[in-house]
């Protein structure tokens, strides 16, 4: 039988007196000791193998220690049979509510159904869940910040010549968003020719790889949308001096690494999420609906466009 709603403003208050505390597990672990409170959240993240996903475990067990409640963060290490079998000792323990960060957004419907079967509240964060209605799903405007990325790579090559599109990890809301608002945006410069498109999996090495590939089929390539920092980082390496002279990247994400090389020249923008704060309000979110609070269908945190100019 599940434990029954608290009174959020209650809680809250109690966090503040300290009595209680949150950690997190890695996968198949279980909800940390300590702590009076009796609610219990788990996060099912897709991998902790990306800066990105670091920073979305952070905010959420900032947000959970506020709150006084308990935490499990698994780690799929982007293996969606893996996150499967995490989210389901999620039930098996019978946790209050889950937050789940899609390895594959079409796979985390038939995940995800036996919780919102059960009246378990389920919060998307980052990538949407596809094939079942989740109770909230936070993330940033990942299609406005394909446009964006669109209209700062098309500045960057004098809204002129061949570009080449990094992907993330097919079947992610996040790559067919943020490609989506790309190819949107790209349209709007009829002397730019999208030349080449194939995915990197959001992963650096793979990054490297795939944009050595493509820039040897085509060398007159000018410029490089990745569709995330690590991706981004990875053709950097594979431009070698060529990095932010003959050929211009832009990124997604705004993490420190890619900031970092954006002061250093080797890259020319990223569209900056905030996954502290996705983190945060997923968090925030999952305690609201279960003391029974409504939450907006979608919660969209903000993007922005960082250049050298902006930071």
């Amino acid at each position: 039988m599940k434990k029954p709603a608290f009174a959020f403003a209650a809680l809250v208050a109690a966090s503040t007196m300290a009595l209680a505390s949150c950690g997190s597990a890695d996968a198949g672990g279980s909800a940390p000791a300590g702590g009076s409170s009796d609610v219990s959240l788990g996060l099912a993240l897709s991998t902790l193998n990306n800066p990105f996903f670091v920073s979305v475990r952070d905010g959420a067990q900032a947000a959970a220690k506020k709150a006084g409640v308990k935490l499990t963060v698994t780690d799929a290490r982007d293996d969606a049979t893996q996150q499967a079998d995490q989210v389901l000792n999620f039930q098996t323990q019978e946790l209050d509510g889950v937050i789940i960060n899609p390895v594959d957004s079409d796979a985390a419907g038939p995940i995800v159904s036996p919780l919102l079967a059960a009246k378990t509240p389920v919060v998307a964060v980052d990538r949407a869940v596809n094939g079942a209605t989740v109770s909230s799903f936070v993330s940033s405007d990942n299609v406005k910040g394909g446009s964006l990325a669109a209209d700062a790579l098309a500045k960057a090559i004098g809204e002129k010549g061949e570009v080449i599109v990094l992907q993330g990890v097919a079947g992610t809301s996040a790559s067919r968003e943020r490609g989506k608002g790309f190819a949107e945006g790209i349209a709007a410069y009829p002397n730019i020719k999208v030349v080449a498109t194939q995915p990197a999996n959001f992963d650096r090495a793979k990054g490297l790889d795939v944009a050595t590939n493509l820039l040897q089929a085509n060398p007159d390539a000018v410029g490089i949308f990745a569709e995330n920092d690590e991706m981004a980082l990875g053709a950097v390496q594979a431009l070698g001096a060529k990095a932010g002279k003959d050929v211009f990247v832009v990124g997604f994400d705004g993490t420190d690494d890619g900031v970092a090389a954006i002061k250093a020249g080797t890259m020319t923008a990223s569209i900056a999420q905030q996954p502290d704060e996705l983190g945060k309000k997923a968090v925030e979110t999952a305690l609201a609906l279960i003391d029974g609070k409504k939450a907006d269908a979608t919660i969209s945190v903000p993007v922005v466009v960082v250049t050298k100019d902006s930071k």
